[in-house]
This record gives C-alpha cells, sequence and structure tokens, in this order.
C-alpha cells in the first residue's frame, strides 16, 4: 500500500466484516475527519484499505486540510 498517499499523516483504519461485505472506516487524527467505504470481502484487505485512504484523502483536499 502507498504510504505517501496522505503525507505521512496519523490514520486509523477500521475493517468490520459483514456477511460478503467489509465496511472500512479511515479516520485521520489530527482533524478529526472520518470516512467510510464497503466493498466485497473477495477484494482483499489491501485493496479495500487503499480505496478508503483514496476517499480519506480526496474529502481532506476538498475541505482543505491537505
Amino acid at each position: 500500500m502507498n504510504k505517501d498517499i496522505l503525507n505521512g499523516r496519523e490514520i486509523i483504519l477500521e475493517l468490520f466484516p459483514v456477511g460478503n461485505v467489509v465496511k472500512v472506516s479511515a479516520m485521520d487524527t489530527a482533524s478529526l475527519t472520518e470516512v467510510s467505504i464497503q466493498g466485497p470481502a473477495s477484494a482483499g484487505e489491501e485493496v479495500l484499505k487503499r480505496n478508503a485512504l483514496k476517499r480519506l484523502d480526496y474529502v481532506l483536499r476538498k475541505k482543505g486540510v491537505v
């Protein structure tokens, strides 16, 4: 996984499986911004984490934090 997406910010990731779907939450500890995504469990943990980080990056850029 590319750790440079969020420029070294501290991120908390949580994966919560619900049947065939996994809910992934990513939270930036500095701004307390949290996003969630859902994806198929068959996609793999790394893909789901990367997608959650990309969405968090998008939201932080939209807010002007990054």
